[in-house]
């Protein structure tokens, strides 16, 4: 379809939702279209952006890029392709516009009239009733690449193994055994763990102190390898404590675990094996991310452990398991997306596993073997996943079902916002009445020294409604933005919030 695209004078735009992908998919297209492709991504520099920019505006046949490509200057635009259609990273946090690439992308399409390929193993929920209404196509492949095998997966069950004292560290017995028994075979591992650093918390035992951010509400991060405390929201940076700053004792403990403990724990029950961790602390140079994919491609790496950059779509001929350290961690987040992303990142890293002729194994470690979602995922149930997923959005009126629209409101000073904020709620009520939700604290209450207050707006579906709610809103901004004791209040509009 490309080829015929491109034979007949017209333009791909090949989405893909990370920066770390577009070199495999690049060189991949490379070897079928040479010097057709054009690269577009957030790394490049001012003056290859530029040139880019002008190639585009001249017709370049295939555009590969991450969400920020939508913008430049097509001349014939006949084909858009989004790639793994279902990954947040599409949606556009900070700063403005808040967009959702995906959704964009389509209606960049709808403009030029040119068809839409969405690609993904999980859709999102959104994309999947749409498929089932028949707004959307739906292509379901029947077989993976080359005719590999779905991999067998396995679930540990932690509250067992830590009870039969099976534990080494993070790792159980059985996953070590695993892992001992592929490298032996001259098979590489994955292993996924949603967390960077080394530990999420430093804890002192004796009064319950525990590091926190001077400008954010969250726990320090310790980075070993750095001997310091990191705040993964503002960057704020402190060297770790010998004692608790509030009781002088020295007993202080570190808890949980990120990539960087597993690496190190790793290297010392497997000395002889091959390291290498994959997060954002690892590949921030321009090159990293194609250095530590080149690496592991070529074997130089045996065992590659990573956050959710190695769940997507990469493919490796030689991997023959892939572990998920923490699953709990995945499914206890207090968002109504959590189940969804969990049963995305789960079964997108499982599909590293077996990619060629032999059946890949996944291991999985859970204190909570029963929850639905696992039980999901270990049956190949993705329909039944989404069916059931689908009649509990329904119940409570989620998307897909309604739209929804985030309205924060930021202060340095907590009574300032909270003031602003009763304002606000007296304001739309009378227009929204139960619609609208609020006022609440977020989850992180304080970023960057700034205190955050959340309303949320359900909204049928339909264009009429969402535009009469925007009106509103923007009036309430703007009254908002006048009144001498709220003018400082940053007042955030997130339409389809992430």
């Amino acid at each position: 379809f490309m080829q015929e695209v491109i034979r007949e004078g017209g333009q791909v735009l090949y989405l893909l939702p990370e920066i770390a992908l577009s070199n495999q998919v690049t060189s991949r297209l490379m070897a079928i279209f040479q010097d057709k492709v054009l690269v577009y991504h957030s790394r490049l520099s001012d003056k290859q952006r530029v040139e880019s920019w002008q190639l585009v505006k001249e017709g370049k046949p295939l555009l590969v890029g991450a969400r920020s490509s939508l913008f430049l200057p097509f001349k014939q635009l006949k084909l858009v392709i989004i790639d793994e259609e279902h990954d947040p990273s599409y949606k556009q946090i900070e700063p403005n516009p808040r967009y959702q690439a995906r959704d964009a992308a389509i209606y960049l399409a709808h403009i030029w009239k040119s068809p839409v390929i969405l690609g993904t193993a999980t859709p999102s929920l959104e994309t999947y009733y749409h498929s089932k209404n028949g707004k959307y196509g739906w292509v379901k492949l029947e077989e993976r690449y080359g005719g590999a095998i779905l991999p067998k997966i396995t679930v540990i069950n932690l509250v067992e193994e830590k009870k039969n004292k099976k534990m080494i560290q993070e790792f159980s017995e059985t996953l070590l055994e695993a892992i001992k028994d592929k490298l032996l075979n001259k098979e590489q591992v994955i292993l996924f763990q949603n967390r960077r650093g080394f530990a999420p918390t430093l804890r002192c035992t004796t009064c319950g102190w525990h590091s926190e951010c001077v400008y954010c509400d969250v726990s320090l991060t310790y980075h070993k390898s750095r001997k310091g405390l990191k705040c993964h929201y503002c960057g704020y940076f402190t060297p770790a404590p010998t004692q608790c700053p509030a009781c002088g004792s020295k007993e202080i403990s570190l808890l949980g675990f990120g990539t960087e403990k597993i690496e190190s724990e790793l290297q010392v029950i497997l000395p002889d094996a091959r390291i290498a961790r994959m997060d954002m602390d690892t590949v921030k140079s321009k090159f990293a991310h194609n250095r530590l994919i080149q690496e592991f491609e070529e074997g130089e790496i045996d065992i590659l452990i990573g956050t959710q950059m190695i769940t997507k779509g990469l493919d490796f001929a030689n991997v023959g398991m892939v572990g998920i350290l923490s699953s709990d961690q995945l499914m206890q987040y207090p968002d109504f997306r959590a189940g969804e992303r969990a049963f995305q990142l789960m079964t997108q890293v499982s599909g590293r596993a077996g990619r060629r002729t032999r059946q890949g194994h996944v291991f999985i470690q859970a204190m909570n073997v029963d929850n639905p979602v696992l039980l999901d995922i270990l049956a190949y149930q993705t329909e039944r996943y989404y069916e059931r997923e689908l009649s509990e959005r329904e119940k409570f009126q989620y998307p897909p079902f309604k739209r929804l629209i985030r309205i924060s409101l930021k202060h340095v000073d907590s009574d300032t916002v909270n003031h602003a904020a009763i304002w606000l709620k007296d304001f739309l009520y009378p227009i929204f009445g139960d619609r609208i939700k609020g006022p609440a604290v977020p989850y992180i209450g304080r970023v960057r020294n700034s205190y955050l207050i959340d309303f949320l707006l359900k909204l049928e579906n339909g264009n009429s409604r969402l535009q009469e709610a925007k009106n509103t809103l923007l009036l309430a901004q703007q009254t908002l933005r006048n009144k001498k004791l709220y003018s400082s209040v940053r007042f955030v509009i997130d339409v389809d919030p992430n």
